[in-house]
């Protein structure tokens, strides 16, 4: 039987979702929590990678089971069992061919940059302190519309087939102290949102112009575009499936 695991956490504590040698992650912790409680070896599947220190809100995973047993109970036994940063939502049956990764529609995110020095939020939110031209930088978000091939904003030697995405929100606005993006696409490359916030910063410092985004996608170079923000300040927010995935 093929299920999935509905899970959050929060990534201070870990190196990505993926399995790595001499690292812990997300993955392999989980992993050993359905060996011990389901007492078989169990190989979970995500819906994508995230960075070292980068947190999920929404993550989804599937694995396969041949055990009996209560979803609801699974779930509260991996809630007393799993570490304080890492909490399970649901466990649910799906289709025998369904998978988190390839059946996922669409993922979105969220980076947080904070605009006023707050001892509350620094480990969950980049500081800027500079003044940034928001207009500007909702602008070039716009512009991500025309395009589909984000090899600019993807890490040198990833192993992918193609750069394209489809992206279908990019949005910037103000929550309290805070100035938030959030950025939906069928998929997304390797250090892509953290390289489009950091190019989209560097238009709202005045360092790059709206109009230098064409030239940057355009160049499908990584050196071309902008820093990479940090990694604590975002959070995979959530993952759609189609309706019909669940049994």
């Amino acid at each position: 039987m093929r299920y999935f695991i509905e899970l959050s956490y929060n990534g201070s504590a870990y190196h990505g979702w993926q399995i790595q040698p001499k690292a812990i992650s997300v993955q392999e912790v989980i992993e050993n929590a359905l060996g011990l409680l389901l007492k078989e070896k169990v190989s979970i599947t995500g819906a994508g990678r995230t960075d070292t220190g980068v947190h999920a809100q929404h993550m989804m995973a599937h694995f396969d089971s041949d055990v009996a047993f209560s979803e609801t109970d699974l779930v509260f036994k991996l809630n007393s069992f799993l570490p304080k940063g890492i909490a399970i939502q649901s466990v649910f049956k799906v289709k025998a061919d369904a998978h988190a990764r390839f059946h996922a529609l669409s993922r979105t995110y969220l980076y947080r940059i904070s605009l006023k020095k707050n001892v509350f939020n620094f480990d969950s939110a980049y500081y800027v302190k500079q003044h940034l031209d928001v207009e500007k930088m909702k602008a070039a978000s716009q512009l991500l519309f025309q395009y589909r091939d984000f090899q600019c904003f993807s890490k040198v030697n990833t192993d992918v087939k193609t750069f394209n995405c489809e992206m279908m929100q990019a949005d910037w606005f103000f929550e309290n102290d805070e100035l938030h993006f959030v950025i939906k696409a069928d998929r997304f490359l390797r250090n892509m949102v953290r390289a489009i916030v950091g190019t989209m910063v560097q238009i709202g410092l005045g360092k790059l112009q709206v109009e230098d985004l064409h030239t940057i996608i355009k160049s499908k170079n990584r050196s071309e575009a902008g820093f990479s923000v940090p990694a604590h300040a975002l959070y995979l927010t959530k993952i759609e499936y189609p309706n019909d995935i669940k049994l």
